[in-house]
């Protein structure tokens, strides 16, 4: 053994498993920067085009992804390994590999799914897998929300197909649905003027579609009149609080009462 190192010089080392290792090395450090610069390149040439923000930020990991393993393979075949018994290897393990990383796949394919089929863009509001929030970013295997409170929520792709989605901004109007229960002591035809008079004076309110005011419901208590109004998706917010605030201020200036949930307590002496 020791007569099989002598024969071996430190040279021959060097040059056969030393120069190679640390050109693979070079290869690891440079190609991950050179890849990132031209991942930012191709991003800043997709942004040009005006091509969507989703798109961009999906082809851009997918860019990055693929220079990624380039430069894998390259340093790979730099220090001896045959790339091409290495890709073989690879190909031959791929049931293997597909049944231990199912759920990655899964979210692969759903994202690619949510490009194509677009059911919601950056920038959206939505809700999936029972969450609200904006549209910041889709990846390849997850996409990131923003909550209305500010708080960032990571859903992986493979459960937002599986589920319910539902857009908030895939329509330029919205209806604002509204029930306001009124005393069956007050006068209805003065409530129904009062509403109109509310929604015909604020602004943000359109004119078309028209909106809609009835008696929805005989309740227990109270009368309830359903106030359906259309507003831009952007004055949704805004329009509810007005009307909410403005309907209460309104009707304790008119005399109209909103009856709330009461309950009489009969107390019952034994003793006599």
């Amino acid at each position: 053994m020791n007569d099989l190192l002598n024969s071996v010089s430190k040279p021959d080392l060097i040059e056969k498993y030393g120069f190679p290792l640390m050109y693979a090395i070079v290869i690891l450090v440079v190609g991950y920067f050179v890849s990132k610069l031209i991942t930012l390149a191709f991003k800043k040439v997709l942004e040009k085009t005006k091509l969507d923000a989703t798109w961009v930020g999906f082809i851009q990991n997918v860019v990055n992804a693929t220079l990624l393993i380039f430069v894998g393979l390259a340093a790979l075949e730099k220090i001896g390994v045959e790339t091409t018994s290495f890709t073989a290897m690879v190909a031959a393990a791929g049931l293997a590999i597909g049944l231990a990383f199912k759920d990655s796949l899964s979210n692969l394919a759903a994202g690619v799914m949510l490009v194509l089929f677009r059911p919601f863009k950056v920038g959206d509001f939505v809700e999936v897998s029972g969450t609200l929030g904006t549209v910041e970013r889709i990846q390849i295997f997850h996409t990131n929300l923003v909550t209305p409170d500010n708080k960032a929520v990571v859903l992986p792709n493979g459960t937002i197909t599986s589920g319910k989605i539902t857009n908030f901004s895939a329509k330029p109007i919205r209806r604002l649905d509204l029930v306001i229960g009124v005393s069956y002591g007050d006068n209805l035809g003065k409530v129904r003027t009062i509403l109109e008079s509310i929604l015909q004076n604020y602004e943000p309110i359109l004119k078309d579609p028209a909106y809609t005011i009835g008696v929805d419901n005989l309740g227990d208590s109270s009368v309830d009149f359903a106030v359906r109004p259309w507003v831009k998706r952007e004055d949704y917010l805004t329009t509810k609080f007005y009307l909410l605030e403005t309907i209460k201020v309104r009707f304790d200036e008119e005399g109209i009462s909103i009856p709330f949930p009461q309950r009489d307590i009969h107390v019952f002496n034994e003793d006599k």
